[in-house]
């Protein structure tokens, strides 16, 4: 069987109003979450467990609520892009209906209220993640951008033939690409730690690569492909080299303390946690940033401009920025915030483990990466395969005929694929506002559809 046959989808929206639960939950205790965008708040009684985080934070998110197909919606790709709440949608649309301008340039009302809510977004984002100075982030288009920013502007000024940049066979093609152009141009050299038998990277290896040679180490905080925490980071500091960390799936699910890892560069992306697309930040500690020299040229990153040369201000990206993205960004973390991250990382960690159960309970499913165990906390994320079935085929079913948004293909992770022996995968990812009633569809979707192509053998 070559595949699926297409159709174009077909939405209805469903009413988004209080969900009830009364069928799956009486209630024990009386709670409170506070939020200040209000609609997060809730106060429950009851004799029984308390309505889940999931359950509370859904009716945040309207997109959650249509049918897709003909089915209730189960969305499980946050991996690849989170929702949006209301509350970061409306700091967009108050941007540009209220004081859309220029920042940085006019004097104003308009470019100067824009450029304070532009500057504080910076400030949040830096709170967000315990930077020391909000002058420590830099905004670009996303962590993509970020990363090449640190190889083009950082490693080709510092990096010369025979030093080493050290990777893991697990990152994604973001934080590979960029390092080969730059070892190609400068005669750097990569090396890859590859994973152990539990299909993490090899911490080990990583500890016995590092030599005095080792000038970067380049490493996923949780991979987005295995989910797997790198609890502790072997730097390579002891040599003197540098650590960038790529954060995209950590940041949004867990506290992240860039004081506590010492990270001398750090990349993440508004989308993944729950701002808007186009915008990521680079975390640099300052000595490092202000001796980069510019990534881009242009109008925004001068000083002055002469016409035999240049002076640059500190730490100014070229161009006008996404203002009304970054602004919301800060609304995002001003969101996650108010919830509080320790509350959706222990949250998650419950999801993650119920969904491994659950998957794993079925019949000639692979599921890559360690089970989940006292010392292993996997986060709310299977990559996983069913024997004979297509990734593909698998995803475009669950969608057609169930509703359920997984992801299938490589996940920008061609290498660690290869080394994992297989061609593609299937991936369902959860965030706090997915509930253990979304995995349990799942389940009996991902039944359902297996069926369906093992009736044809």
């Amino acid at each position: 069987m070559e595949g699926v046959a297409m159709k174009l989808p077909s939405f209805k929206s469903l009413a988004p109003a209080a969900i009830s639960v009364a069928s799956t939950f009486s209630i024990r205790r009386s709670f409170s979450v506070a939020r200040r965008s209000s609609s997060l708040s809730a106060t429950i009684t009851a004799d029984s467990e308390p309505v889940s985080l999931g359950h509370r934070a859904r009716k945040d998110f309207r997109i959650l609520h249509q049918e897709v197909n003909g089915s209730k919606l189960v969305y499980l790709d946050s991996a690849a892009t989170s929702q949006k709440p209301a509350s970061v949608l409306e700091a967009l649309q108050n941007y540009y209906e209220f004081y859309n301008s220029n920042v940085h340039r006019g004097i104003h009302y308009l470019s100067a209220k824009a450029t304070d809510e532009f500057e504080l977004a910076r400030k949040k984002v830096a709170r967000f993640i315990n930077a020391s100075d909000s002058r420590e982030i830099v905004f670009t288009r996303n962590a993509t951008e970020a990363i090449n920013l640190v190889a083009y502007s950082w490693g080709l000024s510092n990096l010369k033939p025979g030093d080493e940049v050290i990777l893991t066979v697990a990152e994604h093609h973001s934080c590979i690409v960029p390092w080969q152009i730059v070892s190609q141009k400068t005669g750097a050299v990569l090396k890859f730690v590859t994973l152990n038998e539990d299909e993490v990277p090899d911490i080990d290896m990583l500890r016995e690569m590092i030599s005095e040679k080792t000038k970067l180490v380049a490493v996923h905080h949780i991979s987005n492909h295995l989910l797997f925490l790198l609890k502790r980071l072997w730097s390579g500091h002891d040599v003197g080299a540098k650590v960038l960390v790529d954060a995209c799936q950590s940041v949004p699910h867990m506290v992240v303390d860039v004081q506590k890892l010492n990270a001398d560069f750090l990349v993440a992306s508004s989308h993944k946690m729950c701002g808007p697309t186009g915008i990521g930040f680079l975390y640099g500690k300052s000595d490092l940033l202000l001796a980069m020299p510019p990534f881009l040229g242009g109008g925004e990153m001068i000083s002055d401009v002469f016409l035999d040369h240049s002076t640059y201000a500190n730490l100014r990206p070229a161009g006008t920025p996404a203002i009304g993205e970054a602004i919301a960004l800060g609304a995002a973390c001003d969101y996650l915030s108010d919830i509080g991250m320790p509350k959706i990382h222990e949250y998650e960690v419950e999801l993650a483990k119920y969904l491994y159960e659950k998957l794993s309970s079925l019949p000639d499913v692979r599921i890559y990466g360690p089970r989940p165990s006292e010392s292993v906390q996997r986060a709310a994320l299977c990559s996983f395969n069913v024997e004979g079935l297509h990734p593909t085929d698998l995803a475009t079913f669950l969608d057609q005929q169930h509703g359920v948004a997984i992801r299938s293909g490589h996940h920008c992770a061609q290498p660690l694929h290869r080394y994992l022996g297989v061609n593609a995968s299937a991936r369902a990812s959860l965030y706090f506002y997915n509930t253990k009633e979304d995995v349990d569809s799942f389940i009996v979707a991902l039944a359902d559809t297996a069926s369906f192509f093992n009736s044809f053998k």
